[in-house]
């Protein structure tokens, strides 16, 4: 994981986006917090059992369906399973040492 501090990259209203290997980061002091480096952690994990391009599809695709379901963007982005295992896991610093194989599919 190589973190890049560039904020253009990141969508407003967020701190990071992580495209592998890179964590785009709006503010460098987030290389220091625990639970942000394990969400994008898991956000890599998740991008590489995909082989990374599928993960952009398939984060996509249910992006879109989220919104149409919620109609609302935020919430579709909460709900997008690849950030609800993130977010419910980013305070457990011991998740990824025994994460299951393709683990967000339990957050569709």
């Amino acid at each position: 994981m190589i973190f890049v501090v560039f904020k253009y990259l990141t969508p407003k209203g967020f701190r990071g986006i992580t495209f592998y290997p890179f964590v785009f980061l709006v503010n460098k002091m987030d290389k220091e917090n625990p639970s942000f480096v394990n969400h994008e952690k898991i956000h890599i994990r998740q991008q590489l059992e995909m082989f990374i391009l599928p993960f952009f599809v398939w984060y996509g695709v249910e992006f879109v369906l989220r919104w149409v379901q919620f109609k609302n963007r935020k919430k579709a982005y909460y709900n997008i399973s690849f950030e609800r295992e993130a977010y419910q896991n980013e305070k457990d610093l011991y998740y990824l040492k025994q994460r299951s194989f393709w683990n967000f599919l339990k957050y569709i």
